[in-house]
């Protein structure tokens, strides 16, 4: 009876030590954040965000015709629950492109919280590029913050634009806008990236030049991604057409403000075909992440700051189901969301999906999907001071 006793007092013993050990496992665990959905104001699509230095969310969306429409802007305070009234970025009402997703505008935040938007015009616009080519139109917020300036074409004589550009920009003043366009000869094998920097806040832009290697090619109708993480180094995010068929995702550096560039291969994709891939790029916790889609699949990587590289993609969990348009954050805890679209296409709609990750990229249980995607619609994503994340879709 004794050792009865005492075998159960010890057994008892250990599953206390047990539980305390867990308990104080899970102590140390961050707490699971937050998961919100934000549909994307006035019925409007592909939301683009950014939080500046003092927590206060930016945000441009399309709304109106995908083959012309407008572009609006909204801002929220920290603290408040509300936008902005929107305001209208393109000066020439219903000269913006949306159509396939790859096409719509981009948005920058940068000095002083001043914002940049680049985006493709309309068959419609009045401005037009060189020789009546699709030109390359820029906005940026005027210094009171009451409006945009007049729109203006960046485009000097990289014609042939299909469905990449992008703008970045820094707390020092630069700005810089890139967009893929045809090379010496005709086919996407021939693309190059180009950049147009400005070093006074997007007041004036020195000539294109071409930044990616020449043998790579850069995927016609696929979108692409520039980014300046808190250092100043210049990320540009593209898919890349070498001979035709090494669709592969490809990475850009510029530690120098854009003046020189390393290249580095993301992922291979041997396809004779344009995909009409998105990708992404933001920085939380002081690494820069990236996320782009292969093969139906959406992968998520940090890139590495001392040596430029990605130390390993991480995929959604679960079989994929035509996977696109993924985005990606992370959370002063270091756990990361990564969203993405599934069932969309060429004049489809779809599903919206979400799964969090730890800071070890492992599944750490936070996941689910919405329906109401819209046509050419996609999401961004962004989380707050206290590590909590917002969808707008």
């Amino acid at each position: 009876m004794p050792f009865r006793r005492a075998a159960s007092i010890f057994a008892w013993v250990v599953a206390l030590a047990t539980t305390a050990v867990i308990l104080a496992r899970n102590a140390d665990l961050p707490p699971i954040p937050a998961v919100t959905l934000v549909r994307t104001p006035q019925g409007g699509i592909q939301p683009q965000t950014a939080l500046d230095v003092h927590g206060v969310l930016h945000m441009i969306y399309f709304k109106g015709d995908a083959s012309a429409g407008d572009i609006e802007y909204v801002r929220r305070e920290p603290g408040a629950n509300e936008f902005s009234e929107p305001m209208r970025v393109n000066s020439d009402p219903m000269d913006a492109l949306a159509v396939g997703t790859v096409r719509g505008p981009q948005m920058a935040v940068g000095r002083g919280g001043r914002v940049y938007v680049v985006w493709f015009a309309a068959d419609r616009a009045k401005i037009r590029g060189p020789k009546g080519a699709t030109p390359v139109l820029f906005s940026r917020l005027n210094d009171a913050g009451t409006a945009f300036e007049p729109e203006r074409n960046l485009m000097q004589y990289a014609q042939g634009v299909d469905g990449g550009l992008s703008v970045a920009a820094d707390n020092q003043g630069d700005v810089y806008v890139v967009w893929h366009a045809r090379g010496e000869m005709a086919g996407d094998a021939n693309r190059r990236v180009y950049l147009a920097p400005s070093t006074d806040d997007g007041k004036t832009f020195t000539r294109e030049t071409p930044i990616s290697p020449a043998r790579l090619g850069a995927c016609g109708c696929c979108g692409m991604r520039a980014f300046v993480d808190s250092t100043g180094t210049l990320y540009v995010l593209y898919r890349a057409a070498g001979e035709g068929i090494h669709r592969d995702m490809s990475l850009l550096v510029s530690r120098d403000r854009g003046r020189t560039f390393r290249d580095a291969r993301v992922a291979a994709w041997q396809l004779n075909a344009c995909p009409m891939t998105t990708d992404y790029l933001s920085e939380g916790g002081g690494q820069v992440l990236a996320a782009w889609e292969t093969a139906g699949e959406v992968y998520f990587d940090e890139i590495q700051p001392g040596s430029l590289d990605l130390s390993r993609a991480v995929a959604a969990p679960g079989e994929p189901t035509d996977r696109k348009h993924p985005a990606v954050a992370r959370n002063v805890h270091g756990q990361v969301l990564l969203a993405w679209t599934e069932g969309t296409g060429w004049n489809k709609s779809g599903t919206l999906a979400w799964q969090l990750f730890d800071a070890q990229g492992k599944v750490a249980g936070v996941e689910g999907h919405a329906p109401g995607v819209p046509i050419w619609g996609l999401p961004s994503v962004f989380t707050d001071r206290r590590g909590n994340f917002t969808i707008v879709y």
